[in-house]
């Protein structure tokens, strides 16, 4: 389906992806994980779809189970005892804090899922093109290297079927098989670095007062956008500083009495979160509405 949160500014998208993970990966208050973690769910089956929706449940699911066990098997701080094993003792405070760490993974890894398909190569390479050229330059083309590997892969094999190759059934033959395959990956990977150095060189890369053709420009809505989640990650930061989202696990929980500044501070984080959503949300309301006129 179309991302209309990706039409916005690559400053936009880039500042709002390190805000929520950065406060994301900090902040293990369960009220902000819980946001963040459906934010980042609801965000990530709008822009991946079915394939979002598998990743969670096959992977994440059971990573936020197994962390949550693993936690109080190597971790027994915490007072609440809940039973004794031989060596040790699982806590209560062990068991939730494992919690907190899987849904953070989940979240994070889920912000990330949508990051690359937000953010694409072109984007990332016109913001920090000319502060850090050659970083941005080898960065860009890394991000490509996987995907395009395992389409060439894929080629290859199909190739080698076409041709008549046998396939293997022994493990011998299916080593064999996969050898060939990498060599000729390779050959081909050497053979596209040679023309990918011939086309930079041919474009004027590395010369002085190279331009660069941009199709991106920071409008009214990407103005709009910036001052809202600025103003929204300040009442966040205020509130992570002043310590009114502070909570301990160990060795009791004790969270930090709920004022107008923890409650602001959530509200805010909230709104920051589900930002793209609320665009994704207006938008086919936008289309229902002129389709109902039509």
């Amino acid at each position: 389906m179309r991302n209309t949160f990706a039409t916005y500014h690559p400053i936009i998208e880039f500042g709002f992806f390190c805000v929520v993970i950065g406060i994301g990966m900090f902040m293990i208050h369960p009220v902000f994980l819980a946001i963040g973690a459906s934010a980042a769910f609801i965000f990530a089956i709008l822009t991946g779809g079915k394939g979002s929706l598998k990743f969670t449940l096959c992977f994440l699911l059971p990573m936020i189970i197994v962390v949550m066990v693993i936690n109080p098997l190597v971790n027994h701080q915490g007072v609440t005892i809940l039973f004794q094993l031989k060596y040790s003792y699982i806590t209560a405070e062990s068991v939730i804090y494992g919690l907190m760490m899987g849904l953070m993974l989940t979240s994070i890894l889920l912000w990330f899922s949508s990051y690359n398909k937000v953010m694409t190569s072109d984007k990332f390479t016109y913001l920090f093109g000319r502060i850090m050229p050659s970083i941005s330059l080898i960065f860009t083309m890394v991000m490509r290297f996987i995907p395009n590997y395992k389409i060439q892969i894929k080629k290859i094999a199909d190739a080698q079927k076409a041709a008549g190759a046998a396939e293997a059934k022994t493990l011998k033959e299916k080593i064999h098989s996969g050898i060939k395959i990498i060599s000729i990956m390779f050959t081909w990977a050497l053979e596209n670095s040679i023309d990918s150095a011939d086309s930079m060189r041919s474009r004027g890369y590395g010369l002085k007062n190279r331009t660069a053709f941009s199709i991106y420009r920071f409008d009214r809505r990407d103005g709009a956008a910036a001052v809202f989640l600025a103003v929204m990650t300040v009442i966040v930061l205020i509130g992570c500083i002043s310590g009114a989202c502070h909570v301990d696990y160990f060795p009791e929980i004790v969270y930090a009495k709920a004022n107008l500044i923890h409650i602001s501070s959530c509200i805010a984080f909230a709104l920051i979160c589900y930002f793209p959503v609320f665009i994704e949300v207006k938008e086919v309301l936008v289309w229902k509405h002129l389709e109902s006129k039509i």
